[in-house]
């Protein structure tokens, strides 16, 4: 009876083949868009002190009460793994002493985060954003190239009927001012709002604008506006954003309702959404928080950011998939030349003999001897002490050792070897195919050159395919590299 097989836990996914190209292809993207505009990468650990996200994120907060990987670890601290990326990069801000930089530091990251919420198409349980942050100016330009940022890296990467929808919540003063009209309107209309919008109207009532409930989105449909309460320097902030956009191009809504689901939101807020997405539309967003990096310990400190999910990008979009690696070099050889009994002797085969995969055989005549298994440890010991650090592609390649010149398999991975030494992209057959099979796998590939090592019947001769050309040439086994590194050069 064969074992249960283990699946992987619900709300997480492999990354295989193609999707993986396809996400290699959105980081290169955002390195060369996020890195050209001055932006440093950076990597915080995978989980956290739990506190971090508490005071950070907000203890009010859907991520903090209900979202959160936590566990205690060994010594008994309380760690979370991460929900989500802007508060441990101020952290790490803090903790470095990035204050004492040239302002503003410009941060990016391309990262995994773990949330335990409903598993749907575009959103798992463990999923990777690319997320920017810049910290240590106020300047309304910062947060207008932010979100230029994003909607050009969107739009390189395909994501098509996009909308950048924009609001501005204000200072603490004004947002302060503002909560408390707010909390009068819902108290007003308690008894038509849902259960969890009631409970959250002393801690956090903006999330009502959040809440899908019928009878609090009527509700909210008459609620004050943010926008209509923010002080003069908080709307002239907002107004500069919204005219460097204009003179950037970048189409933009006004969204009164807009509320982030995180506390350490100020000013401006703004959310991309894609239509191609249906209902669950959003693909990245952020805003300012300046505020942040002082309820964390550093000195105040204004903030602007935002984060994309990586799997809502490739759901929305048309990001061409990360070519094939180029492959230089495919080294093949003649089965059978080195498949002998193990204290050696001459082997023959069949004209017309089957290979084990059903392909035919080719005809070979003499074989050599593969040599007492002593031999072989020299010969093998002989292969390892040849291994060292790749050099530059024209690096001189050895000379074969005896047992490779009597074997094939082993002449062939001593080439390889080589090849890569000489800073060639190369490979070798591992799969037990035929002849025929191994070629049709090298043309798959796309290799350039094709070297079929014991084609004249012994392994000191090899066939040198140019794939591109159609051409071949026997020549002898140990100057294969350089016939490859000749025919690359002339190009």
């Amino acid at each position: 009876m064969s074992a249960q097989q283990i699946r992987a836990p619900r709300g997480t996914h492999d990354v295989l083949g193609d999707q993986a190209a396809a996400r290699a292809r959105v980081e290169e993207r955002a390195r060369a868009l996020l890195e050209g505009a001055g932006y440093e990468r950076i990597e915080t650990p995978t989980f956290e002190a739990t506190e971090l996200f508490a005071r950070g994120v907000g203890a009010s907060t859907d991520i903090v009460q209900k979202e959160m990987y936590t566990f205690v670890d060994g010594s008994g601290r309380s760690l979370t793994l991460r929900p989500e990326g802007t508060a441990p990069v101020c952290r790490a801000y803090v903790e470095h002493g990035m204050h004492k930089l040239r302002q503003p530091v410009k941060l990016w990251y391309l990262s995994s985060f773990f949330r335990y919420e409903r598993a749907q198409a575009g959103r798992q349980r463990q999923f990777w954003q690319v997320g920017a942050e810049a910290l240590g100016a106020d300047d309304p330009a910062v947060d207008a190239e932010s979100i230029v940022l994003l909607a050009r890296l969107l739009e390189e990467l395909g994501v098509g009927e996009t909308r950048l929808r924009l609001s501005s919540l204000g200072g603490p003063a004004a947002r302060a001012e503002y909560r408390a009209h707010l909390q009068e309107h819902l108290r007003a209309h308690e008894d038509r709002l849902a259960e969890e919008v009631r409970e959250r109207i002393e801690l956090n009532p903006l999330r009502a604008f959040d809440s899908e409930h019928p009878g609090t989105r009527a509700v909210m449909q008459s609620a004050p506006r943010l926008l209509d309460h923010l002080s003069p320097e908080d709307a002239e902030h907002f107004a500069e954003v919204r005219a460097l956009l204009e003179e950037a191009g970048v189409a933009y809504e006004l969204d009164p309702t807009l509320v982030r689901g995180l506390d350490y939101y100020t000013r401006t807020v703004f959310e991309l959404t894609s239509d191609a997405l249906g209902a669950q539309s959003g693909v990245g967003g952020g805003g300012r928080y300046d505020g942040l990096v002082a309820e964390l310990g550093g000195p105040p400190t204004p903030g602007m950011g935002w984060a994309a999910g990586i799997e809502r990008i490739l759901l929305a979009g048309r990001a061409p998939a990360a070519g094939t690696a180029a492959i230089d070099l495919y080294v093949a050889f003649e089965r059978g030349l080195d498949e002998g009994p193990p204290e050696g002797g001459r082997v023959g085969v069949r004209a017309g003999a089957v290979s084990p995969d059903g392909e035919p055989a080719a005809t070979v005549g003499a074989r050599s001897t593969e040599g007492e298994p002593g031999e072989r440890g020299a010969a093998e010991g002989s292969a390892r002490s040849g291994e060292h650090a790749p050099a530059e592609r024209g690096a001189e390649p050895k000379a074969h050792g005896s047992a490779a010149r009597n074997n094939p398999r082993r002449a062939a991975f001593r080439i390889l070897h080589e090849a890569r030494a000489a800073g060639l992209a190369a490979q070798m057959e591992l799969g037990g195919r035929s002849l025929k099979n191994q070629l049709a796998h090298a043309a798959r590939l796309g290799a350039r050159y094709v070297a079929i090592v014991g084609a004249g019947g012994a392994a000191e001769e090899t066939a040198l395919k140019d794939m591109q050309a159609r051409t071949q040439q026997e020549i002898p086994t140990e100057t294969v590299v350089h016939a490859v590194l000749r025919g690359l050069r002339d190009l």
